[in-house]
């Protein structure tokens, strides 16, 4: 990153917060679109969705890589957000802190989300195989 100075890192970090927590309404989103069409068994649907999840975690991804590199030159190596929040006056720590709790709280939400959405498909997916293929039992009863 070019050299910025400390109160330009600081805005930058907020703003990366700001926009994840929109992005990761985005992901709440279409992490429920997705279940409703894995229930509808709508598989193109079930694609685009993938896709536009895919683009988003890349987004994310690299808004994460840009917080830690703003954090390190923040306050050094080994960064933690707790940190980057006693730079803050009180004001506006305790709006990062808020900011950060709800972001924590939604990527917790994305992710148990995610594994259900995880277990349908799976679920769904033996399902068919059953139907196609039978049961592959190692035992048949006698």
């Amino acid at each position: 990153m070019s050299e910025i100075s400390r109160q330009d890192a600081m805005r930058l970090l907020l703003d990366g917060i700001k926009a994840d927590l929109r992005s990761y309404q985005q992901m709440l989103d279409l992490i429920a679109q997705q279940f409703e069409a894995a229930i509808r068994h709508q598989s193109e649907r079930l694609g685009e969705i993938a896709k536009e999840i895919g683009a988003l975690v890349d987004v994310l991804e690299a808004r994460r890589a840009q917080r830690v590199e703003l954090a390190t030159r923040l306050v050094g190596a080994q960064p933690s957000m707790e940190q980057v929040f006693t730079l803050l006056k009180p004001d506006a720590r305790a709006r990062l802190e808020a900011d950060w709790a709800q972001l924590e709280g939604m990527v917790q939400t994305a992710r148990e989300m995610g594994r259900r959405n995880a277990e349908l498909l799976a679920e769904q997916y033996t399902i068919m195989q059953r139907v196609l293929h039978g049961d592959d039992q190692t035992y048949e009863p006698v």
